[in-house]
């Protein structure tokens, strides 16, 4: 009974990290896309400002150059949060949770083989006595 109590205790805990790893992944999935977005725009902007430039000859329009470089902080910053994202104190826990469980669940399978080999041998012995 023991056995199957620990074998639902880890597949709760191995539950709990899947979905905060699934919900960790998709945050990290909005923020690459955001982060694309600016990406997008600085390459739309910094091709503006070049148009501008070889159209003017030498003065390169500041304003589209300063859009641009925004952009592609702000699709760095976000990109630097999407990277750090690391598991949460709650998935950690839950890892820690399912990897006792199965733990104890291997020792009490090795007992429990170990208690019936015995048994088997104790068996074996008390019949060839009576024989």
């Amino acid at each position: 009974m023991r056995t199957l109590r620990l074998a639902r205790i880890a597949a709760e805990a191995e539950g709990i990290r899947l979905r905060h790893r699934v919900q960790r992944t998709a945050v990290r999935g909005v923020f690459a896309l955001i982060a694309l977005g600016f990406l997008v725009a600085a390459g739309v902007f910094f091709h503006i400002a070049g148009w501008f430039w070889l159209r003017e000859r030498w003065e390169p329009p500041a304003s589209a150059m300063i859009i641009g470089g925004v952009d592609i902080v702000l699709a760095g910053l976000l990109t630097l949060l999407a990277a750090r994202s690391s598991a949460s104190r709650t998935e950690l826990e839950a890892l820690a949770v399912r990897q006792r469980a199965v733990e104890s669940i291997a020792s009490t399978l090795a007992i429990s083989t170990l208690a019936a080999q015995l048994l088997r041998l104790m068996a074996n012995y008390f019949r060839r006595g009576r024989s």
